[in-house]
């Protein structure tokens, strides 16, 4: 019986990974954990992040970087939404399989053209994302380009499985395409509207539904309302019809509540990501809710 046990201990240190075992995925935001389950379910999966947390900001914990050590894949958007704390995890986790771009790093933002790209950055631009805006897990089409481009990643990392992460690309992307479909009737009426948003969060969703973003609560990227810059937002409010005031779910409300009072606009809570709201716990209901959110704008006895 020793002799047995050292001998399957040696395997496991000759081989510690089955041909046949699932992968690991390590998720930077929820979105990607969900896109990657519908991929791969039967993958280990890990989210660093919550739909309630600022991506931008997070702390390389010990725990995080446990969970990196063990990953056969790192799915992040890019862009570098992660710059302050991913480059860290990498390090101090020394697993070479999430390292290189080629490899078991994905990059969401790679795979895709985005929006908002800079050419020149400079210190007083604010928190800037020169290689473009990288929330765009909230632009359909985007997506399904990703899901694709994920499964073919997975494919070649866990090459035994190839069929089953394209089968399942496959899959997604259909019932996503039937779904963007039913999504753009139910969203027409927000058509032309226009409203005040918090970040860059919804650019990519905004811009497909043909919203207009009129102000930004921030009077640059990264730095909070101030008092100053939320009266130049209600002077706007008396020259621009302005429908409602929009913020992630991770972000103080406190400058889109005085504003709402002060312009007499709604101010709409909006889920950043899956999680991000009660009825937002897979890809879908996030835009589901997304949607009848922004249809509440429509709602109001003005609009009517």
């Amino acid at each position: 019986m020793r002799t047995l046990s050292k001998l399957l201990l040696t395997s496991a240190l000759v081989f510690p990974v089955s041909s046949h075992a699932a992968l690991t995925v390590f998720a930077c935001e929820p979105e990607w954990a969900a896109l990657a389950e519908e991929i791969a379910p039967g993958a280990t999966t890990y989210t660093a992040t919550t739909a309630r947390q600022d991506p931008h900001h997070i702390q390389a914990r010990p725990g995080l970087i446990s969970k990196m050590r063990k990953a056969d894949i790192v799915v992040c958007s890019g862009a570098e939404l992660e710059t302050g704390w991913l480059p860290v995890l990498q390090m101090k986790s020394a697993n070479p399989n999430v390292q290189s771009r080629n490899k078991g790093l994905f990059f969401a933002a790679d795979q895709v053209d985005t929006i908002g790209k800079l050419e020149k950055v400079d210190p007083t631009m604010g928190d800037v994302h020169p290689e473009g805006n990288p929330h765009l897990h909230l632009d359909p089409y985007r997506m399904v380009e990703i899901a694709q481009a994920l499964a073919e990643r997975m494919a070649k990392l866990d090459p035994e499985n190839r069929d089953t992460y394209l089968a399942n690309a496959k899959k997604f992307s259909e019932s996503w395409e039937t779904n963007i479909k039913r999504w753009e009737k139910e969203a027409a009426p927000l058509k032309g509207k226009n409203l005040v948003t918090y970040h860059s969060n919804f650019d990519y969703l905004l811009q497909w539904l043909s919203v207009n973003v009129v102000g930004d609560l921030e009077p640059k990227p990264g730095l909070p309302p101030s008092t100053q810059h939320l009266a130049s937002l209600l002077n706007l409010s008396k020259k621009t019809h302005i429908d409602a005031i929009v913020y992630a779910s991770y972000q103080d409300k406190k400058g889109a509540d005085w504003l709402s009072q002060k312009a007499g606009v709604p101010a709409i809570e909006l889920p950043m990501s899956v999680g991000g709201s009660a009825q937002s716990n897979n890809l879908i209901s996030l835009y589901n809710d997304l949607i009848k959110k922004l249809l509440e704008v429509t709602r109001r006895p003005e609009n009517s």
